[in-house]
């Protein structure tokens, strides 16, 4: 067997593995935070405490994000058919692109509520939201302890992202019910939802930010592109690149197509073979896609940074003199 199909059956294997993993810790996070959501919610109402309600909100929209992460993770795993030839690996980034979303609105209500209980402060029973909010912020940290050492997909990332607002959501009430009981000051259960809902926003636009670069095809973001392009134009055997395109399939799988000029066609096995190598130990690509085509009359030039589109849009590259 060839090295390098060895290569691709370990890593293929290695990442089944990983996504199988993740699936059936998401599954986990789910029955654990749609279990504590219902009781929270009870408390809270029971309790007429904002935070503890909010909290319970967050919880119950996070086993929505969670059970939409863990489907996602399962047809991410579907092989490619004719009509998906590349799979279903996108959904796990559409899943949170959705995820994040989910979570901008849920800030907002929250936020809106605030407001309205601030002008209107309610007392709010600090025993009961002091002992709930405890359990829920240790429910939190062992859901967070699952995801936390497997977050290398958006997908999880979101999922991720979500229980770490709950556990945040959780200190929030905690502190909300021990420092009503000690002062008796109302006002501060909505300060603090706020305060946390301000937190959770920021990590959420960084996240909706990833998802839509890896959905409308960006080039990954520790890419240059055409740093990449004048790499491969270095190859031995290779005048010039261009039509390079660099996107990921998903945020663990990236592909590149590029046509390759080529001095000799007779020797494009062993040039192909090159540009492998060159794309998969400089850049981590695996499967890229080169197309090679005879010198032209005119020889490519090089395009220097910021880069100029040619006819087609992307970075021309010439390999220079051997």
């Amino acid at each position: 067997m060839h090295a390098s199909h060895r290569h691709h059956q370990h890593s293929h294997g290695h990442h089944e593995q990983r996504a199988a993993g993740s699936e059936r810790r998401l599954l986990l996070a789910l029955a654990l935070t749609l279990g504590f959501a219902g009781i929270e919610a009870a408390a809270g109402w029971h309790a007429d405490s904002l935070s503890l309600l909010g909290d319970a909100g967050h919880m119950l929209t996070d086993s929505l994000a969670l059970g939409i992460a863990a489907l996602a993770a399962v047809l991410a795993r579907r092989p490619p058919t004719p009509r998906h030839s590349y799979g279903l690996a996108r959904s796990k980034t559409l899943a949170a692109f959705a995820n994040a979303l989910f979570m901008l609105l849920l800030i907002s209500a929250l936020l809106w509520q605030s407001l309205q209980r601030l002008d209107t402060p309610r007392p709010v029973d600090a025993d009961t939201v002091t002992v709930v909010a405890l359990i829920g912020l240790v429910i939190n940290v062992v859901v967070a302890t699952l995801l936390a050492g497997h977050g290398h997909d958006l997908n999880t990332r979101a999922a991720l992202l979500h229980v770490i607002g709950d556990l945040l959501g959780s200190i929030a009430a905690l502190a909300s019910g021990v420092l009503i009981k000690l002062t008796g000051w109302m006002p501060v259960d909505a300060l603090l939802a706020m305060l946390i809902a301000g937190l959770i926003a920021a990590s959420t636009l960084g996240l909706l930010r990833s998802a839509m670069h890896t959905l409308m095809n960006g080039v990954p973001r520790d890419l240059s592109l055409p740093e990449v392009g004048r790499r491969l134009a270095g190859v031995d055997g290779v005048n010039g690149v261009h039509d390079l395109h660099i996107w990921e399939l998903d945020d663990q799988r990236i592909a590149l197509s590029a046509h390759v000029s080529v001095r000799d066609m007779g020797d494009w096995p062993q040039v192909l073979a090159r540009l492998q190598r060159c794309a998969r130990e400089a850049f981590g690509i695996e499967h890229p896609t080169f197309q090679p085509e005879p010198v032209a009359v005119q020889p490519l030039t090089y395009v220097p940074s910021p880069p100029s589109p040619d006819r087609h849009g992307e970075t021309a590259v010439s390999g220079g003199p051997r």
